[in-house]
């Protein structure tokens, strides 16, 4: 049996001083003061030590280089599936211990996920939605996962649910990376955003809708998808009815300040901040995803920066805000039982920070130790 001690622990709820993390065959058995007799001891020091965090937005195949695009559509199968690989390395050596990757090419990120499942010091837990349905030449078209009409999407859930995603992804609207896209413009009406959750829901799978215009994520949270993904135009009318419904928001807000934003993007920055802080205030979940992969500002494993920034930008508390990326984020995507907590019978998924992110929060981008299925990475 593992036992690893830190000076305090954040256990995806709350946090208490000198714990002791009991771990036996990948899982904590428990949370106690001491360690037993023959265990292996692990001593983090004055680190402190808290669930591995989740991803709720991330894309493997984007390389967050000047043109992620260009660069995916040209990549062979293989060596995108080698980038992808490279993606998730990154991503848990910076105590990202699961990502919902939503948007791949081909399904690539299911051949991961398994993969992963096999070899979990190798990477994050995948949940994966294969390409995300779109309209034809809609935002991410070049993903492979357009469909029209409501027959055309109930055809593509079905073989979502056939190839054995995870989550249903759905483009409401356009959106920034795809050239002659717009994010304020719906893709989908109300008939084919039901239809889409019909058939997901049928089939015992989450939907999750890319929505950035006020009308379409209202008319989103009416066909009951599970989430809105960036959620950008929060007006008083979507606030009010993401919290009547109690949607869940991903807000994807991860990313490297050391590297500028477009001019062009600077200033709808600050206001999507804004309207983040809006959606805390008025008691909307919010959960944190970094969108990683899209431009150079949003490398794999920036998620820890995300989280900072809405304390800094967004009026979070520390605590708020870790709960964002681990218990909260794991619930959201459907892994709250087994995810996101330190507690008896989860996977011993495990971040150690130096210094206390509770009391500074940019103490989580000072990686100590990170624990895979009661491992730790090199």
């Amino acid at each position: 049996m593992l036992a690893i001690r830190a000076a305090r622990l954040f256990d995806g709820q709350t946090d208490t001083l000198d714990p002791v993390v009991l771990v036996d065959a990948g899982r904590i058995v428990a949370v106690t003061g001491s360690a037993p007799a023959g265990s292996e001891i692990q001593d983090l020091g004055s680190a402190t030590l808290m669930p591995g965090l989740v991803d709720a937005h991330t894309h493997l195949a984007l390389d967050a280089s000047d043109d992620p695009v260009a660069r995916v559509v040209a990549a062979s199968d293989d060596d995108l599936l080698d980038r992808m690989r490279a993606a998730a390395r990154t991503a848990l050596a910076a105590g990202i211990t699961t990502v919902r990757d939503l948007g791949d090419r081909g399904y690539l990120s299911l051949v991961l996920r398994d993969e992963l499942a096999r070899d979990p010091m190798a990477g994050p837990q995948v949940l994966a939605a294969g390409p995300p349905i779109t309209t034809t030449g809609g935002h991410c078209w070049f993903l492979g996962g357009e469909a029209d009409g409501v027959e055309g999407i109930r055809a593509a859930v079905r073989e979502r649910a056939e190839r054995g995603v995870d989550v249903i992804k759905i483009m409401a609207t356009g959106g920034e990376l795809t050239p002659g896209s717009r994010a304020d413009t719906a893709q989908y009406g109300p008939s084919e955003l039901r239809a889409a959750v019909d058939e997901a829901h049928r089939r015992g799978l989450p939907v999750t809708a890319h929505a950035h215009a006020a009308g379409t994520i209202i008319d989103a949270v009416a066909a009951g998808v599970d989430m809105i993904e960036h959620c950008s135009y929060a007006t008083p009318d979507v606030v009010d009815t993401l919290r009547a419904a109690g949607t869940v928001v991903s807000v994807t807000v991860g990313a490297d300040p050391g590297v500028p934003y477009p001019p062009r993007l600077v200033t709808l920055l600050v206001e999507y901040f804004q309207m983040v802080a809006r959606l805390r205030g008025a008691g909307v979940p919010v959960v944190c995803g970094s969108d990683a992969g899209i431009r150079e500002a949003k490398p794999h494993g920036v998620l820890p920066y995300g989280v900072a920034a809405l304390v800094e930008r967004s009026g979070f508390s520390p605590a708020e805000a870790l709960r964002a990326a681990t218990s909260l984020a794991a619930e959201a995507c459907g892994v709250g039982t087994h995810k996101g907590r330190v507690a008896p019978g989860y996977d011993a998924d495990l971040l150690a920070v130096d210094g206390n992110p509770l009391t500074d929060i940019t103490s989580l981008t000072r990686v100590r130790a990170v624990f895979r299925a009661g491992t730790p990475i090199s």
